[in-house]
C-alpha cells in the first residue's frame, strides 16, 4: 500500500528536516492506483504555518516531462513530427553557426552540419545549454541577453518571439544532435509548441494535458499567497529566494517550458498515473513508450555535460531513464526527474509505483534526494 512507502520516505528524510536543511516536505506515493500524500514541517523557517499535503509548489524542471508530453501529444495530433527541423516553426534558427571551441570567441564559428530537430530539443541535443567543463564566453552572452542561465525566473520580461530572436543571435556550442546539454532546449521547445499549435503555451498546456488529466492546480501562475516560501542555501543558512507573493503570482510574458510551472503532489501523481495507463486520453501508448525509453547513445551519456546531471543514466523525452545495469547504483528500473527548487518525481514501472517529494529549497538537498530514493527501493525490494 502507498502509506507504507510514504512512512519509509518520511523516516528517511527526518534528518534533513531536523537539521533545518528544509523547513518542510510533502511526500506523495501512487501505488497500483491508490494514493497517499502527507506533509511534515512548515511553509517557512519560522515554523508558524504547517505545510499542507495540498500545498502548491514551484516545480521548476519537473516542468520538462509535462512539456515533453505536450510535444508528443501534438505529434499524435499530426501537428508536428519529431524529425521536423526546428526552423519549420522557428525560421530564425535556420543556418546555425557552431563554435569551433567551447571556450572560444563567439565569432569563431563553422556552419552547422545538420538542422536542429524537435527530437533534438526533447533529448536536449540542441547544441546549447549549461557549461561546467570550461569557461564559455557564448554562455556568458546568453546570460547577459536575459535568456535565463540559472534558476527559473518567470519575471523575465521577454515574449516568446523576443526570447527566440535573442537566442538566434548566438552560435551553438556544439553540432546539433551531438551532445546532451542542459537545459535551454526546453525553452526553445516551448516556442516550437506555441507556433505549431498557433496557441499560447499556457492555454495549450491546459487544453491538451492538464485539464484532461484533472491536473487542476498545474499552471504557469499561482494564486497570490498560495505558495510557501522558496529558499536558497547560503553559507549563513536559508535565505528567501521567492516569497509567497513573489514572481510566480504574475502571469509570465514568456511561459517557460524549462521550469515555469507550479503544481501539487496530487497533480504530479495524476501525470504519473497517465503514463502507467498508456497515456489515457492525452498520449498514445507509442508516445509513452518513447518518452520513457533511453534515447541517448553511450557516447552521449558519457559526455561531460551529461555526466554532470545524469551520472551515467539515460534520457528519454523529458525524463531521466535509469536501468540497474547503467552503473548508477539504482537497484530497480525507474524514470522521472527533479527540479532545482527542491522537487522530485520518479516512477518504478515494474511496481506501478510513483513517488514525489516536494520541498522549496535551492539547490535540492542531495541527502534528501538520495535517502528518499533508497527508502522507496528498499521498501519495494523487501515486500
Amino acid at each position: 500500500m502507498p502509506a507504507e512507502v510514504v512512512r519509509q520516505v518520511l523516516t528517511a528524510i527526518r534528518s534533513a528536516l531536523a537539521t533545518g536543511a528544509v523547513p518542510g516536505a510533502i511526500v506523495g506515493v501512487l501505488r497500483d492506483g491508490a494514493v497517499d500524500i502527507q506533509a511534515v514541517g512548515s511553509t517557512a523557517t519560522d515554523g508558524a504555518t504547517a505545510l499542507s499535503p495540498q500545498s502548491l509548489v514551484r516545480i521548476s524542471s519537473n516542468t520538462k516531462p509535462i512539456a515533453a508530453a505536450l510535444a508528443l501529444a501534438l505529434r499524435d495530433d499530426g501537428l508536428l513530427d519529431l524529425d521536423d527541423p526546428v526552423d519549420r516553426f522557428i525560421p530564425e534558427l535556420a543556418k546555425r553557426r557552431v563554435l569551433r571551441r567551447l571556450d572560444g570567441s563567439p565569432d569563431d564559428t563553422v556552419p552547422a552540419l545538420s538542422q536542429i530537430t524537435i527530437a533534438d530539443l526533447l533529448t536536449m541535443r540542441l547544441g546549447f545549454g549549461f557549461v561546467f567543463e570550461a569557461p564559455c564566453p557564448t554562455v556568458d552572452l546568453a546570460g547577459d541577453a536575459g535568456l535565463g542561465i540559472g534558476p527559473p525566473d518567470p519575471a523575465v520580461p521577454l515574449t516568446p518571439d523576443e526570447w527566440i530572436a535573442r537566442f538566434a543571435e548566438l552560435p551553438l556550442l556544439e553540432q546539433p544532435g551531438s551532445v546532451w546539454r542542459y537545459d535551454l532546449a526546453y525553452a526553445v521547445l516551448g516556442v516550437v509548441l506555441n507556433r505549431a499549435a498557433a496557441q499560447p503555451l499556457d492555454s495549450l498546456l491546459r487544453d491538451r494535458i492538464t485539464r484532461p488529466l484533472g491536473m487542476v492546480d498545474t499552471d504557469f501562475v499561482a494564486r497570490p499567497g498560495s505558495l510557501p516560501d522558496c529558499y536558497s542555501t547560503t553559507e549563513s543558512g536559508l535565505a528567501v529566494f521567492d516569497p509567497p507573493d513573489g514572481r510566480w503570482t504574475t502571469p509570465p510574458s514568456f511561459p517557460d517550458a524549462r521550469g515555469g510551472l507550479v503544481s501539487t503532489a496530487a497533480d504530479l501523481l495524476r501525470f504519473a498515473q497517465a503514463l502507467f495507463d498508456g497515456g489515457q486520453d492525452v498520449l498514445s501508448e507509442r508516445s509513452v513508450t518513447e518518452m520513457t525509453t533511453d534515447q541517448l547513445t553511450a557516447e552521449q551519456r558519457s559526455a561531460p555535460s551529461a555526466q554532470a546531471f545524469l551520472d551515467g543514466a539515460g534520457w528519454g523525452y523529458g525524463v531521466q531513464v535509469i536501468a540497474p545495469d547503467h552503473g548508477t547504483g539504482s537497484r530497480l528500473a525507474r524514470y522521472g526527474w527533479g527540479g532545482g527548487l527542491g522537487t522530485l518525481w520518479y516512477s518504478w514501472p515494474d511496481y506501478r509505483t510513483a513517488v514525489v517529494v516536494l520541498t522549496q529549497v535551492l539547490p535540492p538537498s542531495a541527502e534528501l534526494v538520495e535517502s528518499s530514493i533508497n527508502a522507496v527501493e528498499q521498501t519495494l525490494l523487501t515486500e
